[in-house]
């Protein structure tokens, strides 16, 4: 058990408390503050008190942090579409909805689970067990394409071609309203949000140059069916720089309205074309996915 102990700063004077403390701790999420309140180990001034209480300036707070339950993920005969392979990579088409790595609310069920049952294990160990071979993720609910590396050898070259800008990734979207050019750059710096440690914000909390290139490929009535291709590959990327600039990607309920009028369960994004130098052979290799169902569904929605 870890205590903490600070106190409530003017500026933080009159929110929440559940907020101050994800603010305060960073290693912690909203959802893994308020399950601490609920089970009573934070106090206030000595006394227990609910999430949603409002602090003042001056408060004292003791929180006690429960030792964290080590997660490991294991092996799952999980179907999973593999669009290339060999000793030393996959390419692999993940399906919208499916967590690419086990994590707190997803303990199993993901794609590495699935890799691990299809690899007999053989992945590579740089991102430890809980992300073995993952070396570049796309969100739960975007589609399509992304490497795993099977050597740790692989999974370094992959990651500096990342690095160095020339590894491809090339996404389709349909976003809300119409961009601002039929062709355009958004260059914008990405750094966590300052009042909800889930979300990027532009120019947000130690930002780091984030770069988007986009072309519209087809306008229909209040959406446009666009290109993006990521020159940098920042944290939600695509979703923020889009919101940014007033068109969020259709369906994402974090970036963009809560509600929409295609019946998306999350963002209509999709990972359709990936580009590498084989960090073995040396060939240049790329490969694409064609839009999953729910994409063509959308498409066909808005087309009427």
């Amino acid at each position: 058990m870890n205590e903490i102990i600070f106190s409530v700063s003017p500026e933080m004077q009159g929110e929440r408390l559940d907020k101050i403390i994800s603010l305060e701790i960073d290693s912690l999420s909203r959802s893994a503050v308020q399950k601490i309140i609920e089970d009573g180990s934070v106090a206030v001034n000595g006394k227990t008190v609910t999430k949603s209480s409002k602090l003042k300036s001056g408060d004292e707070l003791c929180i006690i942090i429960p030792e964290p339950v080590e997660l490991k993920a294991v092996p799952q005969d999980i179907p999973v579409e593999i669009v290339y392979e060999d000793d030393d990579l996959l390419v692999v088409n993940k399906p919208k909805g499916m967590v690419v790595h086990p994590a707190a609310g997803n303990p199993d069920g993901t794609l590495v689970n699935a890799l691990l049952f299809h690899c007999k294990g053989r992945l590579s160990s740089i991102n430890g067990v809980i992300r073995p071979g993952i070396v570049h993720r796309i969100d739960k609910d975007t589609s399509g394409l992304l490497i795993v590396a099977k050597n740790d050898f692989s999974h370094a070259a992959l990651a500096e071609q990342i690095k160095e800008h020339s590894f491809k990734r090339e996404y389709r979207a349909v976003v809300t309203g119409h961009m601002p050019n039929v062709k355009g750059t958004i260059n914008v710096p990405l750094g966590r949000s300052k009042n909800d440690r889930k979300k990027q914000a532009p120019n947000g909390i130690n930002p780091r140059e984030a770069i988007t290139h986009y072309e519209v490929l087809e306008q229909y009535s209040g959406y446009d069916y666009c290109r993006f291709t990521l020159e940098t590959g920042r944290t939600h990327q695509i979703r923020v720089h889009s919101a940014y600039i007033g068109h969020p990607v259709a369906g994402d309920a974090v970036y963009g309205p809560e509600k929409n009028s295609l019946g998306l369960v999350g963002q209509c994004l999709h990972a359709a074309v990936i580009g590498f130098i084989h960090p073995v052979t040396k060939e240049y290799l790329e490969f694409s996915a064609p839009l999953p169902d729910y994409f063509i569904d959308v498409l066909n929605k808005i087309n009427k």
